[in-house]
C-alpha cells in the first residue's frame, strides 16, 4: 500500500548521475526456470481461506480499536504509549487487507470487501476504492517502473533529501484524508469540475505525481460513489463530534497521532518494498522481481512492519494472485527447488535497516 503524498519523478540527482548509466546497464532477461518453478510449485496454494481472512481482519480491527479506546481514555502516559503502540500495529495490519481486497476474486470471499470497508476502510477514511483500479496498474507487465505506474518513483536515484521528506510528509495523511472526505467530497457532489478533479487526483493511494485515475464506470462507479458518500458522512460526523465536545479534543489528538504513526510506518514499508532503481524503462518480469524485496524468516520484525504477506513483496510480484497466507509456503517451496545461482535468491534481504541503508547510500552516491 502506497500514499497519496508524492514527489516529482524528475527530482533526481541530474548531472550527478553518470551519463548513460541506465542505457549502459545490461537488460535483465527473464529467467524461464524461475518463472516456471514459481508457477508450477504453487498451483495448489491459489485458493484463499475465508475463515482465516475474516478472523485475521476482524480480530486485528477489534484489537486496534480496543487499544485506541484505552489510549484516548487513559490518564497514565505509559498506558497511553503502550496502548497506542498496540493500536498502531493492529490497525495497520487490518488496514493492509486493502491490498488483498484489490487482488482477490470477490466470488471466492463473498462480502469481504463490504465487511472490510465497513469495519476498517470507511472508519479509517481509506476505503477500498483508493486501491482498487489503481494497484493492479502497478502489476501490469508493461507499466511497472514507468511513468504510467501509479506506485513507482526512482527513489534510489533521487536527491538524498527526498528520502526523509518522503517519510515525514506521510505524517500529514490523517489531515489530508479529513480534508478529502469532509470538505472536498461533499463540495464535489455539487461542483462537477471539482468532482472530476477529486476522482482523478485525490482518490488513489499513489506516489507518482503524474498519475491520474480514470473515472470508474458501471457497477464500479456505483460502488465508488456509495463508499465515498459513507466515508464523507463519517468524516463530517467525526469533526462535528469534536466541535461539539462529544469527542474530547485530547482524545481526537491522540487518535490523529495514532493515524499518523500508521501512515509513517506504512511509508517506511513502502520505501523498502522495492529498490526503486528503474528510470522509466519497461522491465521484464525477472527484472521487476529483482527490483522488489522479500524479507523472509528467520527475521521476526518484518511480520510487524510488513504484515499480511507483504514481507514477500518480490514473490508477490511473481504471483500476484496468491493469497497472503500462502506466500510463506510458496517461498519455502521455490527456494528449495531452484538452483543456488537462481535469481530467486537475490531478492531476499535480512531486514529493514540494511534496506534503508542500501537505498540511502544509493541517493548519497548519486548526489555527489
Amino acid at each position: 500500500m502506497e500514499t497519496t503524498l508524492s514527489f516529482d519523478r524528475h527530482a533526481t540527482a541530474g548531472s550527478a548521475t553518470p551519463a548513460g548509466d541506465q542505457a549502459t546497464r545490461a537488460p535483465i532477461l527473464d529467467d524461464k526456470a524461475m518463472l516456471r518453478a514459481a508457477a508450477e510449485l504453487t498451483r495448489d496454494l491459489i485458493a484463499p481461506r475465508p475463515a482465516l481472512y475474516w478472523a485475521d481482519m476482524v480480530g486485528s480491527a477489534i484489537l486496534g480499536y480496543g487499544a485506541l479506546a484505552v489510549a484516548v481514555t487513559a490518564a497514565s502516559p505509559g498506558v497511553i504509549a503502550a496502548a497506542g503502540i498496540v493500536s498502531v500495529l493492529a490497525l495497520y495490519r487490518a488496514l493492509l487487507f486493502i491490498h488483498e481486497v484489490s487482488h482477490m476474486k470477490h466470488s471466492a470471499l463473498p462480502g469481504f470487501r463490504t465487511g472490510w470497508n465497513a469495519l476498517v476502510g470507511v472508519p479509517l477514511l481509506t476505503p477500498a476504492f483508493m486501491y482498487e483500479g489503481v494497484h493492479n496498474l502497478h502489476h501490469a507487465k508493461t507499466r511497472y517502473g514507468t511513468a504510467d505506474d501509479p506506485e513507482y518513483l526512482p527513489l534510489a536515484l533521487m536527491k538524498p533529501w527526498t528520502l526523509p521528506a518522503f517519510i515525514l510528509v506521510s505524517a500529514l495523511a490523517p489531515i489530508g484524508l479529513l480534508i478529502r472526505f469532509a470538505i472536498l467530497s461533499p463540495l464535489s457532489w455539487v461542483i462537477p469540475p471539482l468532482r472530476r478533479e477529486v476522482v482523478a487526483r485525490f482518490s488513489a493511494l499513489a506516489i507518482n505525481p503524474q498519475f491520474r485515475r480514470r473515472m470508474p464506470e458501471g457497477e464500479a462507479l456505483v460502488r465508488f460513489n456509495r463508499t465515498d458518500a459513507a466515508a464523507s458522512i463519517w468524516a463530517i460526523a467525526l469533526l462535528a463530534m469534536v466541535a461539539t465536545g462529544l469527542i474530547p479534543l485530547r482524545g481526537f489528538a491522540i487518535g490523529l497521532v495514532i493515524g499518523s504513526a500508521i501512515a509513517v510506518l506504512n511509508q517506511v514499508r513502502t520505501l523498502v518494498a522495492h529498490l526503486w532503481e528503474n528510470e522509466g524503462e519497461p522491465m521484464t518480469v525477472t527484472a521487476q522481481y529483482l527490483d522488489s524485496v522479500n524479507v523472509p524468516p528467520p527475521a521476526l520484525l518484518p511480520g510487524l512492519w510488513a504484515p499480511v504477506g507483504l514481507r514477500y513483496h518480490a514473490l508477490h510480484h511473481l504471483l500476484p494472485s496468491l493469497p497472503y497466507h500462502a506466500l510463506g509456503e510458496a517461498h519455502r517451496r521455490i527456494s528449495a527447488a531452484v538452483t543456488p545461482d537462481s535469481p530467486y535468491h537475490k531478492a531476499s534481504y535480512t531486514g529493514l535497516p540494511s534496506l534503508v541503508a542500501k537505498i540511502g547510500l544509493s541517493t548519497i552516491r548519486r548526489g555527489h
